[in-house]
C-alpha cells in the first residue's frame, strides 16, 4: 500500500508561462476542466487552478497506471474532489487524495486506504486592520484552550503565525472528511508540544484513529496533513468509498504507514510524456524543516476549504 502514500508540492512563484506555453498545458486537461480553469479573470488564479488540476491527473496516472484521457474526476456535493473509478486495484482499497493552494504554493496527497486532507496556508499580515483586531474575526472557530494557546504566544507575529498554523490543520481535517464549513471546525481541538506530536479531540473526544503533521516551508508558508479513519467521511463522500468498515489490524496497516516527505514537482513532470518533451527528472526531497512536524474554513476571496 506504500505506493499510495504521495507528497506532491508545486512553487507557481517559479512558473511563468508564456501564452502558448500556458495553453499547452490546459490542453492536458479535458474540456470542462479547461473552462473551470478559465473562468477565473487574474493569471494567477488560472495559474494555481491549473496546476491543481495538473497534479491530481498526474498523480493518479503515476500510481495507479490510468491514462490521463481515462482519468474521470468529480466532486461530492460539498466540491471533494474525487477519482470516479471501480478498479484501482486491492492495494489500494480507498485510493483518495486531496488538493490545496494558497500564497506560493499548490500541493496533493494521496492515501491508499485512510482518508487524507491537505492544507497550504501564506501567513500574510492584514492590511487594514491590526492582528488581534484580524483574529478575532475568526476566535468562534477555536477552542477556549486553542484561542488561549494563540493569544498568549507572544509578538504580533507569533500570534499571527500560531493562528495560520493552527487553521492550517483545523482545515486540512474538514477536508479530509469532506466536509467543508458544515462540520463545525469549532468542534475540533488540537493539542500538540511545540507543534510535535499533534493529536486532536471532536467534543472533548480524542480521535486516536487519526494522524497529523505539519511542515513549515518557505516565505511563512505552512502545509498540513490529515490522516484518518473513512468512517468519519461526510454520507457523500462515503458513497465515493469503496469500504468504510476495517478491523483494527487492517486498519492500523493503513493508520501507521509512513508519512513520506514532500516532493517538489516542475510542470514538466506534470505533462504526460505523449503530449509533448520527456519529463524532468524528480526534483529532491522538499527538506525545509528537520522533518514533517508530527502531532474548510475561508481566509480569503480566492482560497476555499475543499474546492481547491
Amino acid at each position: 500500500m506504500e505506493k499510495g502514500v504521495r507528497r506532491w508540492l508545486v512553487d507557481t512563484s517559479k512558473w511563468n508561462p508564456a501564452p502558448h506555453d500556458f495553453s499547452s498545458a490546459l490542453s492536458v486537461l479535458p474540456q470542462h476542466e479547461r473552462s473551470s480553469i478559465t473562468r477565473f479573470l487574474r493569471m494567477e488564479d488560472r495559474k494555481q487552478a491549473l496546476v491543481s488540476r495538473l497534479l491530481q491527473y498526474a498523480l493518479i496516472h503515476e500510481v495507479l497506471g490510468i491514462p490521463y484521457n481515462e482519468i474521470v474526476i468529480n466532486r461530492t456535493f460539498e466540491g471533494k474532489p474525487y477519482l470516479e473509478c471501480s478498479h484501482v486495484g486491492a492495494g489500494f482499497p480507498n485510493f483518495n487524495f486531496n488538493v490545496s493552494h494558497d500564497g506560493d504554493y499548490v500541493a496533493i496527497a494521496s492515501e491508499p486506504l485512510c482518508l487524507v486532507g491537505v492544507d497550504v496556508v501564506c501567513c500574510i499580515k492584514p492590511m487594514k486592520e491590526s492582528v488581534p483586531e484580524f483574529i478575532e474575526n475568526f476566535s468562534s472557530y477555536f477552542s477556549s484552550l486553542e484561542w488561549d494557546n494563540i493569544i498568549n504566544t507572544g509578538t504580533s507575529d507569533e500570534i499571527l503565525a500560531d493562528f495560520y498554523r493552527y487553521w492550517c490543520l483545523k482545515e486540512a481535517f474538514v477536508k479530509a472528511v469532506g466536509s467543508g464549513l458544515a462540520y463545525g471546525v469549532d468542534k475540533i481541538e488540537f493539542h500538540h508540544t511545540n507543534w510535535t506530536n499533534i493529536s486532536a479531540k471532536v467534543d472533548g473526544e480524542p480521535l486516536t484513529e487519526w494522524r497529523f503533521w505539519l511542515l513549515e516551508l518557505p516565505e511563512r508558508h505552512w502545509v498540513a496533513v490529515a490522516r484518518g479513519h473513512p468512517r468519519f467521511a461526510t454520507e457523500s463522500y462515503k458513497r465515493t468509498i469503496s469500504k468504510t468498515e476495517f478491523d483494527v489490524e487492517d486498519y492500523h496497516k493503513g493508520l501507521n504507514l509512513p508519512n513520506v516527505a514532500f516532493v517538489t514537482r516542475i510542470i514538466e513532470q506534470l505533462i504526460p510524456v505523449s503530449h509533448g518533451e520527456e519529463r524532468q527528472p524528480e526534483q529532491d526531497l522538499l527538506r525545509l524543516s528537520p522533518s514533517f512536524i508530527e502531532g474548510g474554513l475561508i481566509l480569503s476571496s480566492n482560497k476555499s476549504c475543499v474546492n481547491n
